[in-house]
């Protein structure tokens, strides 16, 4: 009587021991190609960044506490970051639901009712006399299902869930970092309009006070009315040019509202002029980026990902196993449900193979390797990206630093030029035109020299995203 249960038993303790070989190739991160140091230009020299630390408010290096609420704000109110992190959510209850899978799912079942068995019901045998039977039944049952892995099917399916949870979790941070990147260039486009808006404040102020000086003599007798029109001209030309700045700078104000999770009319910045000076950004070696950067990161989870679905889609080439005993308890009485007789149990194992599908499998397998091929090359391109920002920024900080060194020279000179012309033409040595001439070209020197400001502001914000975040305070990168 108990041979039965003895043979059900010695087969799946078998078919357990022969499980353990996942099918479909172990994952092995791929190599790439790294150089050995970035190509430094000056003021750079190399730091030593510790890729191991958190990429943390990267935004307060610049010193600007009206930015570090609005950054604060973005991460509390930003609807791209909060549907970020409803996808990470998913993932990760996708990854506890595949994780599942490994283990026995244990169930119970009751059934308590009371029905007529038909007098004319088939019959197995004719000699056999049928009756109409009106009974109870109860049942108490509990049951157990188990899936054998003999392939590897759910071990593979839940190191792809896994490393798709991995994956989420990294967009989440590259969207975090994208989201601050974006927030930061956008406050600086804006306050860098509030300095060439300044400067043409300061200008407009300048050439209302000349055009009161050509006015003047006009009416002296000293000058002719040519002198006033062309300075009336340059005033009304600056003027318009306050209208477009003060376009954009709106476009800017709108960007930064939706970034921050508020309404575009609800939503102001004052104009101010704040200190706008980048830091110092420490430079480690190329191969930094791939733990440092989340997109890097998302990347190879996507590899890891995709090489387990092979082994998925390779497990269906061997039999799948089921292991479903059950005990429980069968009776037309409630009063005898749990006496000996009652008692009904099963165990068993169930196997299926697939022994013809006209290729199907195999299709399923080579499209998996497909797969699998388009993210190692992705995450190979994300690399080659991310080397080509970072070298970017690093040539752009270098240049625009040297550039706008340059720049605050050629505003002391236009401001030479504009004294001598106003001395020469007061002196009546020259025309107004030389002073027109010297007051644009104070203009161009100072609006250029803001221009540049905020662009070292944005190429530092782009190399910063670019190496993925912040760094120990520790380091040092430039002199």
């Amino acid at each position: 009587m108990q041979r039965p249960l003895v043979m059900a038993v010695s087969v799946a303790a078998v078919v357990i021991a022969l499980a353990g070989c996942a099918a479909g190739p172990d994952y092995r991160k791929p190599d790439v190609e790294m150089p050995v140091t970035w190509q430094l230009d000056t003021p750079w020299r190399q730091g030593t960044p510790s890729d191991d630390q958190a990429k943390g408010p990267w935004w307060e290096r610049f010193g600007d506490a009206r930015l570090n609420a609005l950054q604060q704000q973005a991460i509390d109110g930003n609807q791209t970051l909060a549907i970020a992190a409803a996808r990470l959510t998913q993932a990760r209850a996708t990854a506890n639901a595949a994780s599942a899978g490994m283990y026995p799912q244990v169930g119970v079942s009751t059934r308590a009712s009371r029905l007529r068995i038909a007098g004319n019901r088939p019959l197995t045998n004719y000699n056999s006399p049928n009756f109409a039977t009106v009974q109870n039944d109860f049942a108490l049952g509990l049951n157990a299902s188990y899936e054998v892995d003999l392939a590897g099917r759910v071990q593979r399916n839940v190191e792809g869930a896994r490393a798709s949870s991995q994956q989420s979790a990294a967009d989440f941070e590259n969207t975090r970092l994208l989201l601050s990147a974006d927030l930061a260039g956008n406050y600086f486009n804006l306050r860098e309009l509030d300095v060439e808006l300044d400067v043409l404040s300061r200008s407009i102020a300048l050439q209302r006070k000349a055009l009161e000086l050509a006015t003047s003599r006009h009416d002296l007798g000293a000058t002719s009315g040519l002198d006033v029109a062309q300075q009336q001209a340059l005033l009304d030309t600056t003027l318009t040019q306050v209208d477009v700045l003060r376009k954009s700078r709106a476009q800017y104000e709108h960007a930064i509202a939706t970034l921050v999770g508020t309404p575009a009319p609800l939503f102001s910045l004052a104009p101010e002029l704040v200190p706008m000076t980048p830091p110092a950004v420490p430079l480690g070696v190329p191969s930094d980026l791939l733990e440092r950067r989340p997109d890097i990161a998302s990347a190879e989870r996507a590899m890891a990902a995709a090489n387990a679905q092979i082994g998925v889609a390779k497990a269906a080439f061997y039999p799948s196993i089921m292991l479903a005993p059950s005990y429980g308890v069968d009776s037309r009485n409630i009063d005898t449900l749990f006496n000996a007789p009652s008692v009904v149990w099963s165990l068993g194992v169930s196997l299926a193979q697939t022994i013809f599908d006209g290729g199907r499998i195999s299709a399923n397998v080579d499209f998996a390797k497909g797969g699998y091929e388009a993210s190692v090359a992705s995450y190979r391109r994300v690399v080659l990206t991310a080397m080509q920002e970072v070298e970017d920024g690093i040539t752009g900080v270098a240049a625009l630093d040297r550039a706008y060194a340059q720049a605050q020279a050629a505003i002391v000179s236009a401001r030479r030029v504009l004294d001598l012309a106003n001395s020469r033409y007061e002196g009546g040595v020259s025309t107004y035109l030389d002073v027109i001439s010297a007051q644009q070209s104070l203009l161009n020197s100072e609006r250029q020299a803001a221009q540049l400001l905020g662009q070292r502001m944005l190429t530092s914000v782009f190399l910063i995203k670019a190496l993925g975040g912040d760094w120990p305070d520790a380091q040092v990168a430039r002199k």
